[in-house]
């Protein structure tokens, strides 16, 4: 994994511009910590910082090659899971190979099929590639979304980056928000609208989309969506062909020329993979895989059961690891460190997140970065096979706004009047999620509620799935780790979205599905356990350590945040907080302390970035 860079401007001569552009770079430093590199010509320049994972001496970046009197050079971060089988289709058309990373196989693949090779690809990618013949710059992203691709336009200047903060190192941009933006923070965050990066200058590339760059124009295209039909396999063959894909996902993304270990809750998502790790590496004759699991001090005596978390993960991370005979080893967290760690998640997601669930797993990763380099990681069976309770709840308000987030006014309670009559939040939020719903693809052999489970998966695919893959990618890489998710394979998420519900619920259970297609890889009891998210800290001290730090915000006179709040209301509830404080306001892991590390972090971003409000 890396970060990139890019710029391309025809009115100036960008050879020139070497400062500016490694001053970008050098913002990504964490993302690449191995290498650097650079390319220049008149009308396009571009930079690379290397996190090197594969073909160590051939790998590197920007990489240039010649076809004909034609020069292409490109920029990348991510992983290419069929580099081999796409390098043997080249092969007998003349490509030759200096080494044996994917870079080289992907921009041979541009070389022979242009914009068309994003069709051969599976892996998780975010690229750009300069044809100096035609002066074309050409990007794409992963069709999930899993590594990021931002992007802005001023001027005769296009600037692209792995990230926000390369985008604002750069001096045509400036950190100003708009009453849209304002909105995205306070009334979907910490969710984001696709292809919104925030700050009014900046877009996302949104996943699945490519796009050329030239003196004339500026074109974007989605080269892959979603396409609903009918499902004619019976329920067994739909479970031998998950548990195909999904074994064939992990096993391509064991390939690693570093050291590479699983992230292992206990959980049923986790155990699959390091279970089919263990047995890669048995098959292999290499040393046990290394597991890795996060717990927070304090979680032993102070673990309260609830709707979204029925037990600890500990004893069950402790269990699949003795079955599967691998290396396992636990990071815990204290409160201290983790309430600290609420504002250097900012600055590696670039935006306000998800308080103390950001920054553990950044500090978790940084754990993990001492004894490895590559990790996969369970993010996204959830979305893919229908894991969260929301799929499951029959209330009627499920219905009409994200299913996430369905607390909004009880945060507008917190807000001034001012910002309330600025971004209109329940409008916003509306107007977003019905945008949402007039992009799912319908399929008329729906029934209703099957209709509306479609729904439901495409929301969660999204809308908030993307949420998470930002957090895993901005965490794990301002560490310097690789994390891969190998529920994220696109043909998993294409085969599943057309499998129906009653099939996907069997034995009415949560991704009942997944379960009987993982038989026999896990014992029964953590085959069928029941979904625990990822793990968060129970121990009262975080609640108290936020309440301190908000009220020493209040006492304070000079916080950007104070026009957008009511310092009344949020002073009243930071007071009466207790552990008994229900409000599950984003997602399943985000209650009462969460929301006041979300407004800290709103503040601490507003000064870090200089947020300017137009």
């Amino acid at each position: 994994m890396c970060g990139i860079v890019g710029w391309t401007d025809f009115t100036r001569d960008l050879s020139k511009e070497t400062e500016i552009l490694k001053k970008m770079a050098d913002t990504l430093a964490n993302r690449g910590p191995d290498d650097s590199g650079y390319w220049f010509c008149r009308e396009a320049a571009l930079g690379h910082r290397r996190l090197t994972v594969v073909d160590p001496e051939g790998g590197g970046q920007p990489m240039v090659r010649t076809a004909g009197n034609a020069e292409f050079v490109i920029v990348y971060n991510g992983e290419l899971y069929n580099t081999e089988d796409i390098r043997r289709e080249l092969l007998p058309k003349g490509y030759i190979f200096k080494g044996w990373s994917d870079t080289e196989v992907l921009l041979n693949s541009y070389i022979e099929w242009g914009e068309d090779c994003v069709d051969k690809l599976n892996g998780i990618y975010a690229f750009a590639v300069w044809d100096a013949r035609r002066k074309e710059l050409f990007l794409a992203r992963d069709r999930i979304g899993v590594k990021p691709l931002f992007y802005s336009r001023k001027g005769s200047s296009f600037l692209f980056a792995s990230e926000i903060k390369a985008l604002l190192a750069h001096p045509l941009i400036s950190p100003k928000i708009s009453r849209e933006g304002l909105a995205e923070i306070f009334a979907l965050g910490p969710a984001r609208t696709p292809g919104h990066g925030v700050f009014s200058e900046i877009a996302e590339l949104k996943p699945g989309y490519c796009m050329k760059v030239s003196k004339e124009r500026m074109e974007i295209r989605q080269y892959w969506r979603l396409s609903s039909h009918s499902h004619e396999e019976d329920f067994e063959h739909t479970a031998a062909r998950v548990r195909e894909l999904v074994y064939d996902s992990i096993r391509r993304q064991l390939v690693s020329d570093v050291p590479l270990c699983a992230l292992l809750s206990g959980g049923l998502d986790s155990s699959a993979i390091a279970a089919v790790a263990a047995e890669v590496y048995r098959s292999e004759k290499k040393e046990p895989i290394q597991t890795f699991s996060i717990d927070y001090v304090g979680n032993d005596r102070f673990f309260r059961a609830n709707e979204f978390q029925p037990n600890p993960d500990a004893p069950w991370a402790a269990k699949v690891s003795e079955y599967l005979g691998t290396r396992h080893s636990v990071c815990n967290i204290d409160t201290p460190e983790l309430a600290e760690s609420i504002f250097p998640a900012v600055l590696a997601r670039d935006l306000p997140g998800m308080a103390d669930v950001d920054s553990s797993l950044l500090l978790f990763s940084r754990w993990i970065k001492q004894r490895a380099t590559v990790g996969l990681s369970g993010e996204c069976a959830d979305e893919v096979f229908g894991g969260y309770p929301w799929f499951y709840r029959e209330n009627g308000e499920d219905n009409v706004t994200f299913p996430w987030a369905r607390r909004l006014s009880a945060r507008l309670k917190l807000y001034s009047a001012e910002l309330l009559d600025a971004i209109r939040p329940e409008r916003y939020v509306q107007d977003r999620y019905l945008e949402a719903l007039d992009e799912v693809p319908r399929y008329k052999g729906d029934s209703q509620s099957e209709a509306r489970k479609r729904e439901l998966f495409y929301l969660n695919l999204t809308r908030w799935m993307p949420t998470l893959l930002d957090r895993k990618d901005r965490m794990s890489m301002a560490a310097g780790l690789e994390l891969r998710v190998p529920f994220c394979d696109h043909r998993i998420v294409e085969y599943a979205w057309n499998i129906p519900w009653e099939m996907k619920y069997y034995k009415d259970r949560e991704k009942g599905l997944l379960r009987h297609a993982l038989a026999g890889m896990l014992p029964e009891d953590v085959l069928w356990r029941k979904k625990s998210p990822y793990p968060k800290t129970h121990n009262p001290s975080y609640m108290e350590a936020m309440r301190s730090m908000a009220l020493a915000l209040l006492d304070g006179s000079d916080s950007p945040l104070f026009p957008l709040i009511n310092r009344k209301a949020v002073r009243e509830f930071t007071l009466s907080m207790t552990r008994d404080t229900d409000l599950p306001w984003f997602g399943q892991l985000m209650n009462a302390p969460q929301l006041l590390s979300y407004l800290l972090q709103i503040d601490f971003w507003m000064r870090e970035y200089k947020v300017i409000i137009e």
